[in-house]
């Protein structure tokens, strides 16, 4: 079996600045699609763009595949709750969220009780590109529940990758923003040494593009202020951003692997902060 345009009504949970930017790529990617969100407002852009909009998971019993991206584990548990009884057997539940790779396991277990399909597939890449259907997709599933929804995962992404079974895809999910964010670290440190020095950021920038300090950070400096002036507006908290919510998973996820990862405890203790100041100071400025 495999999920098609023609065919599958799809479920949307979650429209927050990745969620809401997916569902659309799906809609203008020809699927039916029926969204939720805790906030109706913000349902509104698909709704113009052709989706249904529900009023709770009950409403999403009727959907084959229904694709979730809220903003943690105890947000995912909750908008399961409400569908592991309803879904039919055989549909598919596709988790966009960044979770801890333990909590994925579990709850594919849990979905293969059911006679569910599971697949965690977290993305990364930001909001321009989710609209654009071009982000990157790392999936954990069984074959099977990858077969079934790979022209799904393909609608909101152009690099769609199968690292292993569920729970994987939420690791390499951690293990690209472990990377990411020590490379922001790094440069806001640099960039602060540089200016100490008299030398101003785009000099720096310009060098580190074609040096071996060259990052996707530094290629799109000013990509995380501009992140968080959108949560700022969409009032999403500080404690369910990124730069604090997976980092703080990163910790926990080293620890029950019994792993030592100091420089992200570092990360964890210091780079919110820092984000937020920083994308506050250009707001402000």
């Amino acid at each position: 079996m495999t999920l098609t345009p023609e065919d599958a009504k799809v479920g949307f949970v979650g429209l927050g600045n990745l969620g809401q930017p997916m569902a659309r790529a799906l809609l203008r990617d020809g699927w039916q699609v029926t969204v939720l969100d805790r906030d109706p407002a913000r349902a509104e852009p698909c709704r113009a763009d052709g989706a249904q909009v529900a009023a709770s998971p009950a409403d999403l019993a009727a959907c084959d595949v229904v694709a979730i991206a809220v903003p943690d584990d105890t947000a995912v548990r909750q908008v399961l709750d409400g569908l592991f009884g309803a879904l039919r057997r055989g549909a598919a539940v596709v988790v966009h969220s960044t979770v801890l790779p333990a909590t994925a396991v579990e709850l594919a277990a849990e979905a293969e009780r059911r006679g569910l399909l599971w697949v965690d597939a977290p993305v990364s890449g930001g909001a321009e590109r989710a609209l654009d259907g071009d982000l990157t997709v790392m999936v954990g599933a069984d074959p099977d529940a990858l077969a079934a929804t790979r022209r799904l995962l393909e609608a909101v992404g152009r690099t769609v990758v199968h690292v292993g079974p569920p729970g994987a895809g939420e690791a390499v999910k951690l293990a690209n923003q472990l990377v990411m964010f020590a490379a922001l670290a790094g440069l806001h440190e640099a960039l602060e040494l540089a200016a100490a020095n008299g030398v101003g950021p785009d000099r720096v920038l310009e060098v580190l593009a074609t040096g071996t300090g060259d990052t996707w950070v530094g290629r799109n400096w000013g990509f995380f202020d501009r992140v968080a002036v959108a949560y700022d507006d969409g009032g999403t908290p500080v404690a369910e951003r990124p730069w604090r919510k997976d980092l703080a998973e990163v910790v926990a996820a080293g620890g029950a692997a019994g792993l030592d990862l100091p420089v992200a405890a570092v990360l964890h203790a210091t780079l919110a902060a820092r984000v937020e100041e920083h994308a506050h100071r250009g707001r402000q400025g």
